[in-house]
């Protein structure tokens, strides 16, 4: 009998715990890693399968702490982009939102919900969600059940289980009732036994920061919650002494929103991840001032991590395909709402183009995107306008000499909303971003995959990551690169025996050539591989040799093999 299933022979392994770097063999039996060799020494003929790794790197395969899969995970087993791009485990139930528990006449009001909040087409979800459960510990088993091209671990998401407890107005509009409470709790603990890791909540308010709305306009459940019922449920998972919780929390009091994470982490006693940390060209004082609290909070002995959003782009899209995009903008906010129908003919009226010129010259900027003179026009339906292609809207402006407002919108109006454009690209000075990176509590991540498909690829985060920080810019080691991908948030996660090259450990693992590595094509392309006949925006890798989850190789050269080797870790635990 071979001693090996497989053996990974002659590369370099770089494990992820900040070893440095050494050439070795890896073999694995039985979806584990059985040994690791260095110097070459282990023999291919104890091998079922043998893969040359001559001038390559071997490491473990990425986990992503921070993804919106809950729904395509029904159709598409290897979550793509996510899947692509080297990611072996990801996590399910991000910002308080996701479809358990949730009561079946409350299944087409979710995916409403959904279909704005995190702009995940609605036509797909009708035609590829299965909906074969009720509660949370019934969602954990479909999951278990369906088969995975990754592992997936599950938070469990405050907002289904204030909906189910208190109803979806009362959810909104008030704070939970003590018998409320207790309810809600003894749901999460419920849902814990079964295998969540732990909880997740956004907190916007409900006023200019609420970025994140539901499908009528009005903030999230989670948005308006009080402070009391989001503590009684960290105080859940102190007395179980497990789990962990992802926030993210903004409001105009900056101070206010960071002694509320500092009192969470008091009273749970548990890690916290902070969401969300991404570096602005023109207002370095944000990130710069979140690690500053970074260090003060974490050398005050809280486990508080920075989940960093680094992957260099903008937002892509359309006024006839797009949503929740200017949702901090109150006038823009209702311009966007409705049909592309109705969104057309709010744009022809007069008036509302008066208050978006008021909103515009006062100061009033979206959010999320940042100023509209900034966009660029991307692509364009009449040739007449083809002028106008790689332009900002401000230059658009001067060329037409109309007001910034008018410029954008009289284009998109003529064009039926079908004009492209394209925001700001945040992470693009390296100089920041290498500030970011270099806190010992900012980890990479982040990918928001399987949310907002028509406008951001950013589940290749990791490929940008390696070429960029590593390969190009050369402000992260190998070493540090992967320890950031891989252990430090399995840690963050309570993943066991993940996230780090060890015997012993899961043979999630990725071979990939440095040098060649790249993501294709340069720009997002637009592909119809949605159920319900919808699309989105993808990027694809060149450079993975091969990507492998539990021993199992699930893509080959870029080549998908089939194989749906993935577990669902409950409690990040096989």
């Amino acid at each position: 009998m071979a001693e090996y299933d497989v053996l990974i022979q002659g590369g370099t392994v770089v494990d992820g715990s900040r070893t440095p770097r050494f050439m070795g063999d890896v073999g694995i039996k039985d979806g584990k890693i059985a040994k690791i060799e260095p110097n070459g020494k282990l023999n291919p003929s104890d091998a079922k399968k043998t893969l040359d790794a001559n001038g390559l790197v071997v490491a473990p395969g990425f986990i992503d702490l921070h993804t919106h899969y809950d729904a395509q995970i029904n159709w598409d087993p290897y979550v793509t982009l996510s899947g692509w791009h080297g990611v072996t485990s990801i996590v399910l139930g991000n910002c308080g939102f996701g479809f358990a528990p949730m009561k079946p006449e409350m299944r087409e009001r979710a995916m409403l919900t959904m279909s704005r909040v995190e702009a995940i087409p609605y036509e797909s979800m009708k035609a590829g969600m299965k909906w074969d459960w009720v509660t949370f510990p019934e969602w954990l088993d479909f999951l278990d059940q369906t088969p995975k091209g990754v592992n997936v671990l599950s938070f469990v998401p405050i907002a289904p289980i204030m909906i189910w407890t208190m109803g979806l107005e009362a959810a909104k509009s008030r704070p939970a009732t003590d018998k409320e409470k207790q309810t809600m709790c003894q749901i999460l603990s419920e849902s814990l036994d079964a295998g969540g890791c732990g909880f997740s909540a956004q907190r916007l308010g409900d006023g200019f920061v609420s970025v994140q709305r539901d499908y009528d306009g009005t903030p999230m459940v989670t948005d308006t919650m009080a402070d009391e019922d989001v503590l009684a449920f960290g105080r859940v998972l102190r007395e179980r002494g497990e789990g962990f919780i992802q926030l993210t929390q903004s409001s105009p009091d900056f101070e206010a929103d960071m002694r509320f994470y500092d009192r969470l982490a008091d009273e749970c006693g548990r890690p916290i991840l902070f969401n969300a940390t991404a570096t602005r060209d023109d207002r370095p004082s944000i990130h710069r001032r979140i690690l500053r609290w970074m260090e003060k909070t974490n050398k005050a002995g809280r486990k508080i991590y920075n989940q960093t959003a680094t992957f260099r782009q903008g937002l892509y899209f359309s006024f006839a395909d797009m949503s929740g995009l200017f949702d901090g903008n109150d006038v823009l906010r209702e311009v966007t709402m409705g049909t592309p129908a109705e969104r057309l003919e709010k744009l022809k009226n007069p008036a509302i183009r008066q208050a978006l010129v008021a909103e515009y010259d006062t100061g009033h900027t979206p959010v999320v995107t940042g100023s509209l003179k900034d966009f660029t026009v991307e692509t364009v339906k009449n040739e007449k306008f083809e002028k106008f292609i790689g332009k900002t809207v401000e230059e658009v402006a001067r060329m037409e000499n109309k007001h910034v407002i008018d410029a954008m919108f009289d284009i998109a109006v003529e064009e039926n909303l079908e004009t492209e454009f394209y925001t700001p690209a945040r992470n693009v000075r390296e100089d920041y971003v290498s500030e970011l990176m270099s806190s010992p509590y900012s980890m990479a991540g982040v990918s928001d995959g399987g949310a907002h498909t028509k406008f951001i690829t950013i589940g290749a985060y990791p490929t940008d990551l390696l070429t960029w920080m590593v390969r190009d810019a050369g402000f992260m080691s190998l070493e540090e690169a992967h320890y950031r991908l891989s252990a430090m948030p399995a840690q963050c996660a309570g993943f066991q025996n993940r996230g780090v090259l060890q015997e012993g450990a899961r043979a999630d693992v990725v071979v990939y050539d440095l040098e060649n590595l790249k993501l294709t094509p340069e720009k997002p392309k637009v592909v119809h591989d949605f159920p319900g006949g919808e699309w989105r925006r993808v990027q694809y890798a060149e450079g993975y040799r091969w990507i492998m989850v539990n021993g199992d190789v699930t893509f080959e050269d870029g080549n998908c093999t089939g194989a749906t080797p993935g577990h669902l870790l409950r409690h990040g635990r096989d």
